[in-house]
């Protein structure tokens, strides 16, 4: 396994977004190491049924079909930007709460809510994982 370090969540982005959901969701993670072309490190789970094992990329802070799911699970209220639709989104755990997670996209904002109301406010991630 790979050292941790301690980030708080309102800087997680990318890879280190999604360890961090997948910790707060209680998923088997893997890190795969960078590869070809640049390709860098990423993050997968992996399933277990009771006739088939797979491992699948884990982003859901980019794939609303992972990310989408979790709003309502977790019945986040999700707000967009207001000022000159510019501004970043807000997703909070709570309905109406003015100090949400904020983030550059819907779903960023989504997972950090997520990480934060179930982790709480830094999380550790794989170090390789950080920008």
């Amino acid at each position: 396994m790979t050292d941790l370090i301690e980030v708080r969540v309102s800087n997680l982005v990318g890879e280190a977004l999604g360890w961090a959901v997948g910790k707060a969701e209680g998923l088997d993670l893997q890190l795969a190491p960078p590869g070809y072309n640049g390709v860098p490190w990423r993050v997968f789970a992996r399933y277990q049924g009771q006739a088939i094992e797979h491992t699948k990329r884990f982003n859901p802070w980019e794939d609303w079909a992972l990310g989408g799911p979790l709003i309502d699970k977790y019945k986040l209220d999700l707000g967009a930007p207001l000022e000159n639709k510019s501004g970043p989104w807000n997703a909070n755990t709570e309905w109406g709460h003015p100090l949400g997670q904020k983030g550059e996209t819907a779903l960023v904002a989504v997972c950090r809510a997520i990480v934060a109301h179930m982790l709480g406010d830094t999380v550790q991630v794989p170090k390789e994982l950080m920008p």
